[in-house]
């Protein structure tokens, strides 16, 4: 399953973005290319709902290819997080700047739990 949002970041050019549903022995890992803003928030939300029926041992969202986090994108995350916490560990993947300063900003990194690599996702306990 995949899903993709228009072009419409803060660049003109921008390539539309897209979320990607990935069945790993540890769980599933949902994967977000290009700008995670109001076109693409509904597709990473689409992917959390298929992925919740998966039953998983643990939800990895990994913006690692995200080029630009938008409040639609961070309220998705904290959605999904809120909405399978008490089934299914939710861990977001995020290093990069462009991602992990608007979490910082929104004190997010205080209630998702962040982690720098999509292994060290996979592996935390």
């Amino acid at each position: 399953m995949s899903g993709t949002g228009r072009a419409g970041g803060p660049f003109d050019d921008e390539p539309a973005g897209s979320v990607t549903v990935e069945q790993v022995p540890e769980g599933v890992v949902l994967a977000v290319t290009g700008a995670l803003d109001l076109a693409l928030a509904p597709g990473l939300r689409r992917a959390v709902e298929h992925a919740a029926r998966l039953h998983p041992a643990l939800l990895v969202i990994d913006l690692t290819a995200v080029t630009f986090l938008a409040s639609a994108g961070m309220a998705e995350l904290v959605r999904a997080d809120r909405r399978l916490r008490a089934q299914v560990p939710v861990r977001v993947v995020a290093s990069g700047r462009l991602v992990l300063r608007p979490l910082e900003l929104t004190r997010l990194t205080d209630e998702l739990a962040i982690r720098p690599t999509r292994a060290d996702a996979l592996a935390a306990g």
